[in-house]
């Protein structure tokens, strides 16, 4: 009998270690080694090539135009629509809407006279038929199948021989010549190589769908997102119905578009007008109210920022951030205190953006320090008024890209103001700019240095104590007794027992 040989191999990146360590000695992460039946196969090698090598310019590449998918936001993202041939990675949170997305693509592609198959690993045909048709998805073009094994699953691509095909997911996908279980390292990526060699020979557009780890994360080896063509992430906070869609890989196209949808009961919807959506239920003149305009791609967002400055009766006051980075975050309360005069190092400090959008470019950075001026100055700012710029250590006020794209989108959802930097070009008609150089000058611009906010930077009185060479430095001194209760007459009534001195 022969003997089983394991192997232990990174999760992160694939590569195979003769023992098992905390570190990866390839790509250096911790607690990515983990051991796995040695599934490797002996392969013969041919010295004949496949196809033979032609010059660069007489490639046919009119055959591998985009397609599109009759979803506008996913062909927005996509620069066109999928390549014949291409392979393409989905990932993002469970419950997010990936197979709903997947499905209602699926049922565009097959209305519009393609041949699709969805091989899923987690639902049977019978759920994927009940979410068919509440998406209203039901279509004979379009083929389902209940698979986990790879060799069922290309015996399915050869009887229905489809032009669009997804697996859901790939995690579930297992090959029984490995020894490996499924979702190993192992499996996932011999399992991709054969789907992606078989999407290339027949100019099948495939889409994977793959598990994200709690950081957020694709699962699985880091090769499984070199050997596609695309890796998609998907989106969205459950609280909110907003889903956001971004390229980052594309190697037919750029990867700074944006896709924005809307989760109805109907399934996914794309959102045309972002900007009204998102400041659809914004209060008009409340303190700590800025709106921003972030880019994404070449779309301009407009995405109200919210401050909040309150009294903090902690020893370490709590700085909470939601959608923005909480060390951007951190960074501009610094300014603020040193180059601006805001004392907030005793207040609690929130910020967030709202609508679940997360605003990581540093143009944003204007509008987060003017809300939060605002809400600690309890001075609320004109509600038609945009803030747009990134802060400096220095407290200077930078300029940003596309700033004519961004005032231009302010000024169509009725904006009038736009706080932007001194060294800002001309802005177009119908907003009027307010140039400031420095957050101190916007401040001062503003009036948001208001008594109100000043006792907010006042530190609570905190009870004096004795000092410890101090006979009886235990007690608390106290200057008048407390709910009849006086510590000096208690600590007297103690050394005349003689019980103080035993205790010393």
């Amino acid at each position: 009998m022969s003997k089983v040989k394991t192997v232990f191999r990174c999760s992160s990146c694939g590569a195979a270690h003769a023992k098992w360590a905390g570190r990866c000695g390839t790509c250096s992460e911790w607690n990515t080694i983990a051991e796995e039946l040695d599934g490797t196969r002996s392969v013969s090698l041919s010295m004949a090539p496949s196809e033979p090598a032609v010059p660069i310019d007489q490639v046919n590449s009119t055959d591998w135009a985009p397609v599109p998918t009759g979803i506008d936001e996913l062909d927005r993202v996509l620069g066109g629509g999928f390549v014949p041939g291409s392979v393409t990675l989905l990932g993002g949170e469970p419950g997010i809407g990936k197979s709903t997305l997947l499905l209602q693509l699926l049922a565009s592609m097959a209305a519009a006279g393609h041949r699709c198959l969805l091989v899923s690993g987690e639902e049977s045909a019978q759920q994927i038929r009940l979410r068919g048709e509440r998406l209203g998805a039901l279509s004979p073009d379009l083929w389902l199948a209940s698979e986990t094994s790879l060799p069922n699953v290309l015996g399915h691509i050869d009887a229905v021989a489809p032009t669009v095909m997804v697996v859901d997911s790939i995690q579930t996908i297992a090959d029984p010549a490995l020894a490996s279980g499924p979702g190993s390292v192992g499996q996932v990526r011999e399992c991709t190589h054969a789907l992606v060699r078989v999407a290339k020979e027949r100019a099948i557009t495939m889409l994977l769908i793959g598990h994200v780890t709690k950081e957020g994360s694709l699962a699985g080896p880091r090769v499984l997102e070199h050997v596609v063509d695309t890796v998609l992430s998907f989106e969205g906070d459950r609280h909110h119905a907003l889903r956001l869609l971004r390229a980052v890989k594309h190697r037919f196209g750029a990867t700074g578009e944006l896709g924005l949808f809307e989760m109805v009961e109907q399934g996914l919807t794309g959102v045309a007008d972002p900007g009204a959506m998102l400041l659809g239920d914004r209060r008009h003149g409340a303190p700590g109210s800025v709106v921003a305009c972030a880019m994404e791609g070449q779309r301009p967002l407009l995405v109200e920022m919210q401050g909040l400055v309150s009294q903090s009766a902690l020893a370490m006051p709590r700085r909470n951030a939601q959608g923005i980075d909480p060390n951007r975050l951190a960074l501009l309360l610094a300014v603020l205190e040193q180059r601006a005069g805001l004392k907030v190092s005793f207040c609690d400090v929130f910020a967030s953006a709202v609508g679940g959008i997360r605003v990581t470019e540093p143009a944003g950075d204007l509008a987060i320090a003017l809300s939060l001026a605002s809400a600690w100055g309890e001075v609320a700012l004109p509600s038609d008024l945009v803030a747009i710029g990134e802060v400096g250590l220095a407290g200077e006020v930078r300029a940003v890209s596309h700033l004519a794209r961004r005032l231009s989108e302010a000024a169509r959802l009725g904006f009038n103001t736009a706080v932007v930097p001194a060294s800002a070009p001309d802005a177009p008609g119908g907003i009027e700019v307010v140039r400031v150089a420095t957050v101190a000058d916007a401040i001062e611009r503003f009036g948001l240095r208001s008594a109100a906010g000043s006792t907010k930077s006042t530190p609570r009185p905190r009870p004096e104590r004795s000092s410890e060479g101090e006979r009886g430095g235990w007690f608390a001194k106290s200057p008048r007794p407390v709910d009849g209760y006086d510590p000096s007459r208690d600590r007297a009534e103690h050394e005349e027992a003689g019980g103080f001195d035993e205790w010393r």
